[in-house]
């Protein structure tokens, strides 16, 4: 074998593994860190998504990846806690879902990595120093939520002409309340519609008297506060307003699989696909800090014509062409 020839095998050898480590995950199990306000099985569906898109990418649960969850159950005072929790297990990362999750993660690590599924403003909430340089451990995704709480409105104006008087339902343990009420409130004052802020419990008892507090106050129709929170607790939210026959529009169309009336939002979905990808980066190697915090692309606008029967609302053609999605 000529020096040439040996030459050029050792290359293609060393070329060839350094291909195959790129592309497959190390022998070492690594750890994840999940931490959300929001219950287990309120959280399922989009966990299931996130883990199908990891596998897609060649992370298998128990296989070289292992997962910690913490659940907060909606209970926004125990996030610090559950959060220091997964960084004293000295995971390779931490996934969050929600603003406030993010806030308690990074108040309890600078170091581990933190990817942020879904998040409505991280800028405004102090998780990055900016969209295209997050700076810091933080990266991930944006749902710009509080802008589309605007859309919301005039969906929910189109759709009831005669509309007057909406209920912003909100926990009185969120913060990030706060914000979407600051976007919610000049849109509400352009299209003439008196704003009702309306705070629950994020329990049936809670959420029962919110609803009798917004027939009380004679609203004529209801916007959900986008939450992961409110995500978890979407079935009762949804029986609460066929009970009450108030006409709401939530931010995920699960709400409407639920049998809500409608939802205008992001794809959610695709969030937590993006966010898996995110975390195969980070974990092959990159940082947080130059990963640029993605916002949303996908919107979706699902009507239930089931749910308008059971409440007595007409839907003109019009208004129902605009859907991407009309549950018959």
């Amino acid at each position: 074998m000529t020096r040439k020839t040996l030459i050029w095998l050792l290359a293609t050898f060393l070329l060839t593994t350094a291909t195959a480590a790129d592309a497959q995950p190390t022998g070492k199990v690594l750890r994840i860190g999940y931490l959300d306000p929001s219950t287990v099985s309120g959280s399922a569906a989009l966990l299931e998504t996130f883990r199908q898109e990891l596998s897609k990418l060649g992370w298998i649960e128990g296989k070289n990846i292992t997962f910690e969850y913490r659940f907060a159950e909606g209970k926004f005072d125990r996030l610090p806690g559950l959060a220091a929790d997964l960084v004293r297990l000295k995971g390779d990362l931490i996934v969050v879902s929600g603003g406030p999750a993010a806030l308690a993660a990074k108040s309890a690590t600078t170091t581990i990595p933190i990817v942020i599924t879904t998040s409505g403003d991280p800028v405004a909430q102090g998780l990055v120093a900016s969209l295209a340089r997050p700076g810091g451990n933080v990266t991930g995704l944006s749902s710009l939520v509080p802008e589309l709480n605007s859309k919301r409105l005039e969906i929910l104006k189109d759709a009831i002409p005669k509309l007057a008087r909406v209920g912003f339902l909100r926990s009185s343990r969120s913060g990030f309340g706060d914000l979407q009420m600051k976007e919610i409130r000049p849109a509400a004052e352009a299209l003439k519609l008196k704003l009702e802020e309306i705070e629950t419990q994020l329990d049936a008892e809670g959420l029962e008297s919110a609803f009798q507090t917004a027939k009380q106050k004679q609203v004529n129709a209801i916007v959900v506060t986008a939450g992961r929170i409110f995500f978890g607790e979407r079935k009762r939210i949804v029986e609460l307003a066929g009970k009450y026959r108030l006409p709401a529009i939530y931010f995920q169309k699960e709400f409407v699989d639920e049998g809500g009336l409608m939802s205008y939002g992001v794809d959610f979905d695709d969030l937590y696909r993006h966010a898996a990808v995110y975390v195969d980066k980070i974990l092959k190697g990159a940082k947080p800090a130059d990963l640029p915090v993605q916002q949303a692309t996908k919107f979706e606008f699902v009507i239930n014509l089931r749910a308008a029967k059971q409440i007595g609302l007409t839907l003109s053609p019009e208004f129902l062409a605009r859907a991407n999605r009309v549950i018959k």
